[in-house]
C-alpha cells in the first residue's frame, strides 16, 4: 500500500530565490535537500526533472536553505546546517565530502583531493565530480581550484566562482589582493 506521506517522502519539490549571484532553484525530495542550481548552471536539468514548483514556506528543508544562504551572502556563517542527499556514484559523494571539508576563505586543488582519497594522479577524475556537484554553494565546489591557484571551471562560470571566494575572504587576503 502506497500512503500519501510515503509518495510526499520521495515527492520532488523545487522554489526559486534571489541571491547576490541570480537566481538559485533549491531542489528537494521529502525533507532533504538535493539540488542547488544557479541559473544558467553547466548540467542543470531541465524544469520538468526538478518537480514541481512550491512557495518556500511550504517546505521546511526549503526554507532553511533560503535561511542559510542569506547568512552565508551576509557574511554570517561559514557552514551549513542541513539534511542533504546528492545524487551521484560513490566516487562523486566521496569527493563531495572532501569538498564540504574546505573551510570558508580556503582554497583546495584538485590534485591534493585526489590525493586525500588515495587516488594520486587522479585530478581529472576529481573534475568531473566536482563538475557534477548538484548541491552548488553548499557543497563549496568554487573551493576547489587549478593546479597553479587558476580559477578553472565552475558550473555556475568564472566570475561567479571568482564572486564567492572573494565574498569568502578575511579581510586581511583581501587588502593583499592586488584586483
Amino acid at each position: 500500500m502506497h500512503t500519501t506521506e510515503d509518495s510526499n517522502a520521495s515527492r520532488l519539490i523545487h522554489a526559486v530565490i534571489p541571491s547576490p549571484v541570480d537566481e538559485l532553484t533549491l531542489v528537494a525530495r521529502g525533507e532533504t535537500l538535493i539540488a542547488v542550481y544557479f541559473a544558467q548552471h553547466a548540467r542543470r536539468p531541465s524544469d520538468d526533472a526538478l518537480g514541481d514548483r512550491v512557495d518556500i514556506a511550504d517546505s521546511a528543508v526549503l526554507a532553511r536553505t533560503r535561511d542559510q544562504l542569506a547568512e552565508y551572502f551576509a557574511g554570517d556563517r561559514e557552514t551549513f546546517d542541513l539534511p542533504l542527499a546528492p545524487e551521484g556514484e560513490d566516487f562523486a559523494q566521496r569527493v563531495w565530502a572532501e569538498i564540504r571539508r574546505i573551510p570558508r576563505g580556503q582554497t583546495i586543488r584538485y590534485g591534493d583531493i585526489a590525493a586525500e582519497l588515495g587516488q594520486p594522479g587522479g585530478a581529472q577524475a576529481v573534475g568531473g565530480a566536482v563538475g557534477r556537484n548538484p548541491l552548488s554553494i553548499i557543497v563549496p565546489c568554487h573551493r576547489v581550484v587549478g593546479a597553479d591557484g587558476s580559477l578553472t571551471g565552475y558550473a555556475g562560470g568564472t566570475a561567479r566562482k571568482a564572486f564567492l571566494l572573494e565574498l569568502e575572504e578575511d579581510e586581511a587576503a583581501s587588502a593583499a589582493r592586488l584586483f
